[in-house]
């Protein structure tokens, strides 16, 4: 478990918000570097566990194997296990979890146990307009599967592999509609999250739709405020 005799030493214990393309991955790496904290997301959780082969990693892919959520006692657990572990004892950054009011309360009870507790939850804020077009502009070849980015990396001719010249497409994953509900469902789902994170003080908003290194600039020097 973290180590009460590190719980008030100068670390930082951080939980990172963002929808979809929101850009959290960088801001991720930013934060786990710059503090010296691990990054820890829940898919490196369950993947770590399920290599181990835990039951707690094995019962969560059981789950996700079958298309079915995983229930929040599980991803708890996952949790709890991963925090114990030397590195995340002087501070963590999570991503991508809580991501309910009852897996926060969870994580609440986890910290209060060690003697320790959540310092700030950062959200990233982006218009749902900035989002669809940042996360509709991945192209993919099917003949050769490169990828492209319509923003950041265009094919040299519109809509043509540099590569093999074949014509590009966009998966169903990344078409609007696909895009849209995804982010009706993130916003549906941490709308509560977010308030009760705003209630305790923790919130920190951050605007999202700036270029990365301005994004970060912006709330850096903030966390400890």
């Amino acid at each position: 478990m973290i180590d009460a005799a590190t719980a008030g030493r100068d670390a930082m214990r951080l939980v990172l918000l963002g929808a979809p393309g929101s850009g959290k991955g960088t801001q991720a790496a930013h934060l786990a570097r710059d503090l010296a904290i691990p990054h820890i997301s829940t898919g490196d959780i369950l993947r770590e566990s399920v290599k181990r082969g835990a039951q707690l990693g094995l019962s969560a892919k059981a789950f996700m194997d079958r298309g079915a959520l995983v229930p929040d006692d599980v991803m708890l657990g996952l949790v709890r296990e991963r925090l114990s572990q030397a590195d995340a004892s002087p501070g963590f950054l999570l991503d991508g979890f809580p991501r309910t009011v009852a897996q926060a309360d969870g994580l609440d009870r986890i910290l209060e146990a060690a003697g320790a507790r959540l310092d700030r939850v950062i959200s990233l804020e982006v218009a749902a307009s900035e989002l669809v077009r940042r996360l509709t502009a991945r192209w993919s070849c099917p003949k050769c599967g490169a990828i492209f980015n319509l923003i950041s990396q265009p094919p040299r001719l519109v809509g043509i592999c540099d590569a093999c010249n074949a014509a590009l497409e966009q998966r169903q994953d990344d078409r609007r509609e696909t895009v849209e509900n995804r982010l009706r469902i993130y916003a549906d789902q941490t709308a509560p999250l977010i308030e009760y994170y705003r209630g305790r003080g923790l919130l920190l908003t951050v605007d999202g739709g700036q270029a990365p290194e301005a994004v970060y600039g912006s709330f850096k020097g903030r966390l400890r405020a």
